[in-house]
Parts: structure tokens; sequence; C-alpha cells
């Protein structure tokens, strides 16, 4: 297999799958990308054999090359190493029966080693699968909404990525690790048939850098879960677990509405959590109509801090504490110019809203309160 690419076009198209490359693996041909010569057309391909990507590019081959090598796997660090360090020109890749690989340029030539392709484990085929449409720009959109509070405690596999429960309605993507829930609900994604299942974040994070504003079609079939995008496609294995029942924690009783300015409230509790404890990152919200004051200490280095901000609350005064680092995420992943919290009690979630949602999209957040020494 012979041909021609400049170096620019070559590296994003190595980029766009080598996400699915693991860092380490026992297989050393899994931290190879797969080359493979498919008529007219060049596939490259990555797997962790969890989830597997593959790129499509048209291309020209050299017809007078071997074609007894059609598939090869080059390891891929070096590969995008190399391309990554030469400027943007012509390079032409050949491999040969012995499943050696070159790169020439008019400035030189970069020889390596690699896999016989045969040997390269091949993408999952889902057979009776659903397909959805949507758009890639929804689909990125619902996962930096959500992404952030998916759990890092592998004891609650069911938490570690992002469930998606589609109706004939619409679609909800929840996320929590049990501090912090976030569930959006999007219009425009729904199917008449009823569809739950879960995706593991590194597959998400990858979708969310691949998805264009193009159309997308998902397919969902039986323990795994297809995104196509035009010429790429990522398929990832669901976390088959059961995801637990998030609409239970939800307050429906949150009568207390303060109604604030996002971008002055965020820069309070960064700055105010930088006093706080470094092992609870407890704030505390003191809320009087009219205005809320933001106060943190640390004891054991005899530090404090606080601040006050203006604010629409015309309830009975109340204190709540939060962990200023969940605050601050909450806060970066809301758009608009006010946030709306909603509030019961200091020992019950608190739910945050954008003050306007955006059209065909609804977006809720919960915090967990942590619990303060006082309630004055």
């Amino acid at each position: 297999m012979r041909f021609t690419l400049s170096s620019s076009e070559l590296l994003r198209a190595l980029n766009m799958v080598a996400g699915a490359v693991p860092g380490k693996s026992t297989m050393p041909i899994l931290e190879c990308i797969l080359l493979e010569k498919d008529g007219g057309r060049l596939i490259l391909s990555a797997t962790d054999l969890e989830i597997s990507i593959s790129q499509n590019l048209e291309m020209q081959f050299d017809p007078e090359a071997s074609a007894a090598v059609e598939r090869i796997a080059v390891p891929a660090k070096r590969l995008i190493e190399t391309l990554r360090a030469l400027p943007d020109l012509p390079v032409t890749f050949s491999s040969s029966e012995d499943y050696h690989v070159e790169l020439k340029t008019d400035q030189g030539q970069y020889k390596m080693v690699g896999y016989d392709g045969a040997d390269y484990p091949s993408q999952p085929q889902l057979a009776q699968s659903t397909a959805l449409q949507t758009e890639g720009a929804i689909l990125r959109r619902t996962f930096q909404k959500t992404s952030f509070a998916v759990s890092k405690d592998a004891l609650r596999p069911a938490m570690m990525g992002v469930f998606f429960n589609i109706g004939a309605e619409f679609s909800e993507a929840v996320a929590t690790d049990g501090h912090r829930l976030v569930r959006t609900r999007q219009h425009e994604l729904k199917n008449s048939e009823a569809l739950s299942f879960i995706v593991p974040e590194k597959a998400l994070t990858l979708v969310g850098k691949i998805a264009t504003d193009a159309p997308c079609t998902i397919y969902v079939s039986d323990g795994f879960i297809a995104f196509d995008f035009d010429d790429v496609r990522l398929v990832t294995r669901v976390i088959e677990e059961r995801y637990p029942n998030y609409e239970a924690v939800i307050p429906k009783d949150n009568t207390k509405q303060l109604q604030i300015n996002r971008a002055a409230l965020l820069a309070a509790v960064k700055r105010v959590g930088l006093y706080s404890s470094s092992l609870t990152h407890q704030i505390r919200l003191s809320i009087t109509q009219g205005e809320v004051m933001i106060s943190a200490e640390d004891i054991e280095r005899a530090s404090e801090a606080k601040e006050r901000i203006l604010c629409e609350y015309n309830d009975e005064s109340m204190e709540i504490g939060f962990n200023s680092v969940y605050l601050v995420e909450m806060l970066n992943n809301i758009d608009t110019a006010e946030v709306i919290m909603n509030f019961s009690s200091p020992n019950r979630a608190g739910v945050v809203y954008p003050s306007e949602q955006v059209e065909n999209e609804e977006v809720m957040m919960l915090i967990m309160p942590v619990m303060l020494t006082n309630y004055n």
C-alpha cells in the first residue's frame, strides 16, 4: 500500500481516531492505528476493546504498489509524533510485505515496524439496531452539560457514565456522582419506542470532540451504541448496570427562590472558596432579602473570607452550605446571565436552573448541601 497525502491532513485523521488508543496495553497491537485500503478509501481505525473509532478518507493509491499488504497496524505514538514534528508538506506512506512502514518527504525519510493488520481486532458489528437521527450540535451540548457530574467511583459503575432515557416526546440525559446531579431534556431527540442506556464518560468525551454541527445517526443495539458522523464512526460498549432512581432525589417542594447574577456569584464563590477547608471546600450562603453573604473559614490555617452579593429573594432568611468546587462547576455550565436557585431547608438539595432555557432544551442541576456546624 502506498499513497501521498499532506502531513496536516493525515495527522488530522489520525488524531480523530487516536482517542481510542490505550496508553498502555498488554496487547502491543492495540497501541497501534490500523490503516486499511478499501477500494478508493483509506480507513483508519483504533480500539481499546471498549471503544472503537474509524475514519474514512477518499484516497488515490499508487497502482504500482504491492497489493499484498492492504491492512497494516502502525505504532500510533511514533506515527503521530513524527507527523506533528513535520511542517505541512506532502508525505508518502508506504508499507512492505514484512510490515515495515516508511514515511518519505522531500526532506527525509522515517522508518518503523508495524504489525499484520489481520491480527487487529475488528470493529463490533451492530445487529438489529435502532437508528435515531439528531444533530451533532445537540449531542455535543448534551455531553458538555452533563459530563462534569459523572462519578469517578469504580465501586458504582452505573454512575460512571451518562444515562439516556429516550421517549416519544423527549430524551433525558442524566449524570450524577451522588453529590450533584444534572438532567437535560432534549425535545428534538426522541423515539417512538422507549430506549434507555448508559454511555461511558470516555466515549462521551470522544464523541464531543468528533461531533460537528452536521446530522448524526445513533445506532442502539444490545450492549453497544454507535455514533455516525459522515465519515467518522464511534462504537462503544454500554455500561450494563441499573441506573439509580434519580427522580426520587429531585425535590418537589423547593419553594424558596433566589435569582442572582451568574458571573458575580461564580467569581465570589471562586474567591471565597480559596479560604475554605482544603478537605471539605465548604462555603456558607447566608441568604436574606435582597442579598447573599458568602463566607468560608479554615480553622487549621486561621483564614477566612466573606463577600456580599445583591440578589432577588423575598422569602424567609436561611443559611446553607455547599462544596465550593461543585458549585463552581455547575455555574460554569450555565449559559445565562442570571441563575435561579430553589431551596427548601438547609439539609435538603438545592436545585439550580438557568434563568432562561434554550429552545427545545431543559437543564436542571441539583447540588447536595454540606452540613454546617450551626444555622443562625
